[in-house]
């Protein structure tokens, strides 16, 4: 029975280490020269084809000090990755300056990916205005998920047969099972382990 009161501590500790992943996920860090640039995408670093994705870098001079867009002479580049003809330009979005969460006047953009898949954002930048800080640049793979505003359907398409009826149903059930399923195998390893180790 001792073991049993464990439960409730194991529980706590996936859900701190699940919560601390999510958070170092959230914002991308590299390094070029004397700065370093944090890069975030809306939203939580899934952006979803066909929708603006609101994106931003924070750049850092080496000892802290945050280099605003109006020193920094920045381009973003926008690359389809693609498994045959390699990378491919789709766009260059126009930085401006945003000011998110507790950023000032930082470069930003908003980005519309047109198709589902893995980009590569490349940021580059020069100093302005007398700035500080070495030209650098940096990439940052993203993957994008399918747009899920579903296209108007044509008149033909409007006809399903009962074989698409039951497909669908099909599907639906299945796919409301996985979770179940899921929690009932790690359901029965922790109590599998507990009784183990009680009988041990």
């Amino acid at each position: 029975m001792k073991y049993l009161a464990l439960i409730p501590n194991i529980c706590s500790s996936l859900l701190l280490l699940s919560s601390f992943n999510n958070q170092v996920l959230s914002h991308n860090i590299k390094t070029d020269g004397n700065v370093g640039v944090t890069f975030h995408i809306e939203p939580d670093h899934s952006p979803i084809a066909k929708e603006p994705s609101q994106t931003w870098f924070v750049l850092t001079r080496r000892g802290g000090k945050i280099i605003p867009l109006s020193e920094c002479n920045c381009e973003l580049n926008v690359y389809y990755q693609s498994s045959n003809s390699g990378s491919e330009l789709v766009q260059t979005p126009t930085l401006k300056p945003l000011s998110p969460e507790q950023y000032q006047n930082i470069p930003g953009a908003d980005i519309i990916f047109p198709d589902a898949g893995i980009y590569e954002l490349e940021l580059t930048g020069k100093p302005l205005n007398n700035s500080n800080f070495q030209p650098f640049s940096v990439t940052y793979l993203v993957t994008v998920s399918p747009s899920l505003v579903k296209e108007t359907p044509t008149p033909e398409s409007n006809i399903i047969t009962s074989t698409e009826t039951l497909e669908t149903n099909s599907n639906t059930s299945t796919n409301f099972s996985i979770p179940i399923i899921t929690t009932l195998l790690i359901l029965g390893v922790i109590i599998g382990s507990f009784w183990w180790l009680k009988n041990k």
